[in-house]
């Protein structure tokens, strides 16, 4: 519903209803009653406005489903005070035109402020009304889309894995071909199964506990500095308060992944990542920039559109930051609580912090 046409509509109606419902003695006249129309229509515009302003500074500053109680609260509070001045301030400027029917005693005035409340919760009733279908909209809409991208992403598992078990066993069998005194090879392969099957444990969970993420991270990396050496160094710093957070799965991963993927990572300019952690309670992942000289996998974005997408169905108030300039590219994913997260679950404690 567009609000101004509701506005437009909406004050005239209800000041027209108040005079008809308060008192027969405006309805022996024309004059009368269009007077009498004027002095409602001026209070419910003054009452509705100043309300509505209220009421949406206050949605504004508790948006959260879990804050409605709160947000209600203080919605009640303002309201009777915002009502009771408005209504004050109205009166005493009416006296000054008509003062055999404005009074500012204090009986009369409490009176026509009990009065005033009426349209005042009205209008409150009404935007709140809408304001939480609305949400109850959304938050049907968004658990279908997850339903859906959770049942696209079981298909797709379904159709492009190979059987874990027959890959674990054949890591198995490889690590038991391998020489006894050959202890690197045997950690690669042990890392590679360590990857993989977080891969496949993760595609049925919306989030992961952010330890599980960094542990995954620190696999990843070892896997990829097997080949780059010194030339990749990945610097992990989260506090331990923070690790029972959530994070989508394979974010931080694929954000590394990116930048190994559009940044030139040699001896002579080793690519530096860091993942740190703000204090206001987002992930933060960056990088400096250097362009490699020949790209064989041109930017297509899917990856970051894909981080965005799934957070705007897990976090829709608070969308993936992303941070560019000339030396330096940062992406801000936004920590979830594992309260508010359905199909979750938090691993044991393990404080993390890491340098690779």
């Amino acid at each position: 519903m567009n609000d101004r046409r509701f506005r437009l509509l909406g004050i005239p109606l209800l000041s027209l209803l108040i005079v008809l419902l308060s008192g027969a003695e405006q309805l022996h006249s024309w004059p009368d009653f269009l007077v009498s129309w004027g002095i409602s229509l001026l209070f419910t515009t003054v009452l509705w406005v100043g309300t509505l302003a209220l009421w949406s500074t206050l949605r504004q500053r508790f948006p959260d489903v879990r804050q409605t109680a709160r947000r209600l609260w203080w919605v009640a509070l303002a309201t009777v005070l915002y009502t009771a001045v408005g209504t004050t301030a109205l009166t005493a400027l009416l006296q000054l035109a008509m003062p055999q029917y404005f009074s500012l005693r204090p009986w009369r005035l409490l009176s026509q402020i009990e009065f005033n409340l009426i349209p005042a919760v009205f209008v409150l009733l009404v935007y709140e009304s809408r304001y939480f279908f609305e949400q109850w909209t959304l938050n049907v809409r968004r658990a279908e889309q997850l339903a859906r991208a959770h049942e696209r992403a079981q298909l797709e598992a379904l159709q492009q894995q190979l059987d874990p078990h027959f890959l674990f066993n054949t890591l198995n069998t490889l690590s038991a071909l391998i020489e006894p005194g050959n202890e690197p090879a045997q950690q690669f392969v042990e890392q590679l199964a360590d990857v993989y099957r977080y891969v496949l444990l993760s595609r049925e969970r919306p989030t992961v506990p952010l330890r599980e993420e960094l542990a995954f991270v620190e696999a990843y990396v070892a896997l990829q500095k097997a080949r780059l050496r010194d030339n990749l160094q990945v610097h992990v710093a989260v506090p331990a308060a923070l690790l029972d957070q959530h994070i989508a799965p394979l974010s931080v991963q694929l954000l590394i992944e990116n930048a190994l993927k559009h940044n030139e990572a040699s001896r002579q300019h080793p690519l530096h990542v860091q993942v740190g952690a703000t204090a206001d309670g987002w992930l933060r992942v960056r990088n400096a920039r250097r362009a490699r000289g020949l790209s064989l996998n041109p930017s297509t974005g899917l990856g970051l559109r894909n981080i965005r997408e799934r957070y705007a169905l897990l976090a829709p108030a608070q969308p993936v930051q992303v941070h560019a300039s000339d030396h330096e590219f940062a992406v801000q994913l936004p920590l979830l609580p594992a309260a508010t997260l359905p199909g979750t679950r938090t691993a044991v404690a393990n404080p993390y912090s890491l340098t690779t």
